[in-house]
């Protein structure tokens, strides 16, 4: 599995940009209730499709800003690349939450994204790329955080650390998603989430924390 990620030199999005990314927009053109009835993690068919991209969880508990966003960018060699991901700056070892329930599919241990995991949901993968700690037969340990592939995962559970594995110049994490093995924005994911909050009102998308798309037997 290619992995296109690394950290472009240190560019630090500002704050006010957070709003932007989160800001009302338009939603995905997805259906994730029912990609995501076909795998692990289900979301609650009784809601209306806008409304369960609340469940998703901001996967950084410290954030700092964004370094480099999906597309094609300037990388570290000067060269433009393609960047299947968001790249969000954390303070080192700050913990890493998952953006939803699912499985861990791989632990990976790489030039390129370094120490990482990719969960599944469904047809959804996300994946955390530059983590801290170990990936060792296929088990990932981080400080009180043990791994390994199949075990199952809640929305918000912490999965790891912020750390300087592979190709990257400073800490950070970074986030991608796919969806039927297509990369997605995951600005857009994140437009969705919060999007789907002010549709009802709700508190702006958590940092952290513990949320539940219930895990089928």
């Amino acid at each position: 599995m290619p992995w296109v990620c690394s950290d472009q030199p240190r560019r630090r999005c500002p704050l006010p940009l957070l709003a932007t990314l989160l800001g009302a927009g338009a939603l995905l053109a997805l259906t994730p209730g029912s990609a995501l009835a076909q795998g692990t993690a289900r979301i609650p068919v009784a809601l209306p499709i806008h409304h369960r991209w609340r469940l998703g969880v901001f996967p950084v508990s410290a954030f700092l800003g964004y370094t480099s966003h999906y597309g094609s960018r300037l990388g570290p060699g000067g060269s433009v690349e393609p960047h299947a991901g968001l790249d969000i700056a954390a303070p080192l070892g700050s913990p890493v939450h998952s953006w939803w329930a699912g499985v861990v599919q791989e632990v990976i241990s790489d030039g390129a994204c370094g120490v990482g995991l990719v969960i599944r949901s469904g047809l959804y993968e996300h994946i955390y790329c530059h983590l801290a700690g170990s990936a060792l037969d296929e088990h990932y340990r981080s400080g009180t955080v043990s791994l390994r592939r199949g075990a199952l995962v809640r929305g918000g559970q912490e999965i790891g650390h912020v750390g300087l594995s592979g190709r990257t110049t400073g800490p950070h994490l970074h986030w991608g998603v796919r969806y039927r093995g297509e990369w997605l924005d995951p600005a857009r994911v994140l437009r969705a989430m919060a999007a789907s909050r002010a549709s009802k009102r709700l508190p702006p998308p958590r940092v952290g924390g513990s949320t539940s798309a219930p895990l089928q037997p």
